[in-house]
């Protein structure tokens, strides 16, 4: 199971000022996965390279005054593998704040469109506040395609174990 990359139209309601954005989807062969389970798979799971990569940014963005990425990995109620939840559903999780640099959303999707399954989708959308915004989101994006691509196959074989 390999993530596909598919396009996204901006603006979207989710993050009407968004200048950038990104979606990626893989096909599950379950069908009873909730968006708040995946979020979950997802984001409580990392493995050891991401969170050494959020620990560098980090203790990087600290001068700056930039929102930390959470140390502690946790969910509750009002957050997801340390996210804040703008909103929650079956189908859909929004995740995301507003920071100085930049605004942004992680919008986690599960759709039963498949006759055997379902399709999962990460979206990520970004409005970038200043120059500083454009610079961090340019030196973080090889990471972010990664990360994203390796959350998503993680899901994938979650999925595939659990359900055996």
């Amino acid at each position: 199971m390999s993530p596909v990359s598919r396009p996204v139209s901006l603006p979207h309601p989710l993050l009407p000022a968004a200048d950038w954005a990104d979606r990626f989807t893989l096909g599950l062969p379950v069908g009873n996965l909730t968006a708040r389970e995946a979020a979950r798979l997802a984001l409580e799971h990392p493995p050891g390279w991401v969170r050494g990569l959020m620990m560098l940014r980090n203790a990087l963005v600290a001068p700056f005054g930039l929102r930390g990425a959470a140390e502690k990995v946790k969910t509750s109620d009002t957050e997801i593998g340390g996210f804040p939840v703008i909103s929650v559903s079956d189908d859909r999780v929004v995740l995301g704040f507003d920071d100085r640099h930049l605004d942004f959303r992680i919008v986690i999707d599960v759709r039963q469109d498949r006759p055997s399954g379902q399709t999962l989708s990460v979206m990520t959308l970004v409005h970038r506040n200043n120059l500083f915004g454009r610079l961090y989101l340019a030196t973080v994006m090889p990471f972010h395609k990664l990360i994203v691509r390796r959350m998503l196959s993680g899901i994938g074989e979650r999925v595939l174990t659990s359900r055996r």
